[in-house]
């Protein structure tokens, strides 16, 4: 039995997210069944977190058990032969037997990318949010800070979600402007469901004066989704990359 990473950049626009659901298909299935194609095998293919309906990924980390033989940095050819080209394979390997693609991760980084020009330009719209009113990006870099460090995020995880924790810890937050792109940066080795998107609708109600910065570290510490702004759009939203070590 052998051990195969895969580090995974997809285009989630067509998609429902890393899982399947009723009426649409996910990533997470379309590469089994290309791994089906390849190798003979029906395998379970273990990703390091579930990405949303239309999210993005330049770098979902992904493993599976093999018999096969063929070599492990050979599967990043094998199977984009048979996948979308909106799904592709950017690297493979053989790792030892105990990784885990969620289990070992030490932390990720996501990256939100706001497109803030006054017109919706059609080809951003799939892979940005589109804010048509200035943002005051000082004021938003001002409310990072009450986001960073371990804190209890209830206020801004999406509803019907089933955890056994609100915990969570934000390790380091950027906003980068360039231009009409405002990009919102996260590193942590976990989020809640919605809980990016949710920070990210926040600091845009921040940036249009809807929210006061200051106001922030009550809405973390009141517990209350409703207090918190809207949850920005899923197309937005990447991830990034997993870090292991």
């Amino acid at each position: 039995m052998r051990n195969i990473k895969l580090v995974i950049e997809y285009d989630g626009t067509a998609y429902s997210g890393w899982q399947s659901q009723d009426n649409s298909v996910g990533i997470q299935e379309i590469i089994e069944k290309a791994i089906r194609k390849t190798t003979g095998e029906k395998v379970k293919l273990i990703g390091s977190g579930r990405t949303d309906a239309k999210v993005h990924a330049k770098g979902q980390v992904a493993n599976f058990f093999t018999n096969s033989n063929i070599p492990g940095d050979r599967f990043v050819y094998a199977l984009n032969i048979k996948l979308p080209y909106d799904i592709q394979i950017i690297e493979s390997e053989e790792v030892d037997l105990d990784f885990h693609s969620r289990f070992s991760a030490k932390r990720k980084r996501y990256r939100y990318v706001i497109y803030n020009g006054k017109i919706l330009r059609p080809l951003y719209r799939n892979f940005s949010y589109h804010v048509g009113r200035t943002l005051d990006i000082e004021e938003m870099k001002k409310t990072m800070d009450y986001f960073i460090g371990e804190k209890d995020f209830e206020s801004f995880m999406g509803r019907k979600s089933i955890v056994h924790t609100t915990v969570r810890e934000i390790y380091d937050m950027e906003i980068i402007q360039n231009d009409e792109f405002i990009e919102i940066v996260f590193e942590g080795k976990s989020f809640l469901k919605n809980m990016i998107r949710i920070i990210v609708g926040t600091l845009v109600f921040v940036g249009i004066g809807r929210i006061k910065s200051e106001d922030v570290e009550k809405i973390i510490k009141a517990r209350k989704r409703s207090l918190a702004g809207p949850t920005a759009p899923p197309q937005g939203l990447f991830l990034e990359k997993v870090y292991y070590d």
